[in-house]
């Protein structure tokens, strides 16, 4: 049997067509699960060899249900991004029309990306999510509701008329998912690459959010995502999920993880893998002072320092 990967189902879903984008999905027998959360267990169960999850939206930020996973669960890691586009069909059953519908579902993510598009169209329209827009266009199959936005694709699937197309609020909306797998040995480095990491704070302080923030700043890290997420431990408790430029081999990225690690409570390495939104020539040179080359330079200045050699 070929490893499996497991990915947010049923069939159908963004999640899916965004997964076989990836060219090892050819040898992998690709496995739906009913829920994010089931599907990352598997891969911590070793059910599956990695999972593929929805993790941010350019419309609504980031996915809770996976951040917090990857915040609270057994640790997992990050090997690959993809970015897919996204628009919305409005699928129904054949024979179905706009005045028909009394009640559309999707994924509680797909809310934000045509909720102008429901209003100006569907004004009294009940709203009821489902575990993702595919399950329900399955629910629509099954007379549960009126219509599902979900993909165009899905509605030979479930036997469904696409009654609408290229629903969208945001133009060049776009959601962003991720292969995650079992803590391991990152990818060698591509020159175009993103770290993730959690940051829990020792105590709360005045200015401890700018403590952490000046780890990455001095060594001229450019912070690609920024998001806080309740720990659980009551109001006001909270941790930082951060996407960050370069890759944990670079020394920049390692020097400010090690300065991190001194200063925080807790610290949670979620990755380093390439970027989708990038190649190595995309990338601007480091700031000065902040490349490679420049902390060898340092250090060895350091070490002459103390043998006496200046």
């Amino acid at each position: 049997m070929p490893a499996s990967y497991a990915y947010l189902g049923p069939e159908g879903t963004f999640t899916e067509v965004a997964l076989r984008t990836l060219p090892e999905t050819a040898t992998r027998q690709l496995i739906p699960y009913v829920s994010v959360q089931s599907a990352l267990d598997a891969v911590r169960g070793g059910e599956a060899e990695a999972a593929f999850v929805p993790i941010e939206n350019s419309v609504e930020g980031g996915i809770t249900t996976t951040l917090d996973e990857l915040v609270a669960g057994e640790p997992l890691m990050i090997y690959r991004e993809v970015l897919l586009s996204i628009t919305f069909a409005l699928l129904v059953r054949p024979g179905t029309t706009l005045a028909d519908i009394k009640t559309v579902s999707a994924h509680p993510a797909a809310q934000p990306q045509v909720r102008n598009w429901l209003k100006a169209n569907l004004p009294e329209a009940v709203w009821e999510s489902a575990a993702s827009n595919a399950d329900a266009a399955r629910l629509v199959q099954e007379g549960r509701y009126d219509a599902a936005f979900a993909g165009e694709f899905a509605a030979a699937r479930y036997g469904l008329a696409a009654l609408e197309t290229g629903i969208h609020d945001a133009e060049n909306a776009q959601t962003r998912f991720v292969l995650v797998g079992r803590p391991a040995r990152p990818a060698a480095p591509t020159g175009a690459d993103k770290t993730s990491i959690v940051l829990w704070q020792r105590d709360d302080h005045p200015g401890g959010l700018r403590d952490l923030l000046g780890e990455f700043a001095t060594r001229g890290i450019n912070l690609m995502v920024l998001q806080s997420r309740p720990t659980g431990a009551g109001i006001g408790n909270y941790c930082f999920c951060i996407d960050a430029e370069g890759h944990i081999t670079d020394r920049r990225v390692a020097d400010a993880l090690m300065g991190l690690k001194r200063i925080c409570r807790d610290v949670r390495f979620l990755g380093s893998y390439p970027r989708a939104d990038a190649t190595a020539a995309d990338v601007p040179a480091p700031l000065t002072g902040t490349s490679d080359s420049a902390f060898t330079a340092a250090a060895d200045w350091v070490a002459r320092c103390q043998d006496g050699r200046f």
